[in-house]
């Protein structure tokens, strides 16, 4: 599996995975999460006592999208998300 983009948001990640055909989506899905969060409370022990009885930090689901653009779209996609956001959150609340 190769990273080739993340951009980690207040409430959610998006990352552009190289993944192998032969490995399940929901196994990377699985292991990026079990690590992730294992890695998170060690570095924050706070989150042990927050997340004290649940099995990990992350929400159980996952939105994978499988979409036929060429890649440097999909790069920009995921690079720009926040700035995007940040403006449509701005149009929602009537600011320009």
């Amino acid at each position: 599996m190769d990273v080739v983009k993340v951009n980690v948001q207040v409430d959610h990640v998006h990352l552009v995975l190289v993944i192998p055909p032969r490995v399940a989506v929901a196994q990377v899905v699985q292991f990026l999460k079990s690590q992730t969060g294992k890695q998170l409370k060690a570095r924050f022990p706070v989150l042990r006592k927050v997340f004290y009885g649940r099995e990990g930090i992350w929400s159980s689901g996952y939105c994978v999208s499988g979409i036929r653009l060429p890649e440097r779209g999909i790069l920009a996609y995921v690079t720009y998300q926040d700035q995007e956001d940040r403006v449509q959150l701005q149009l929602d609340l009537g600011r320009s």
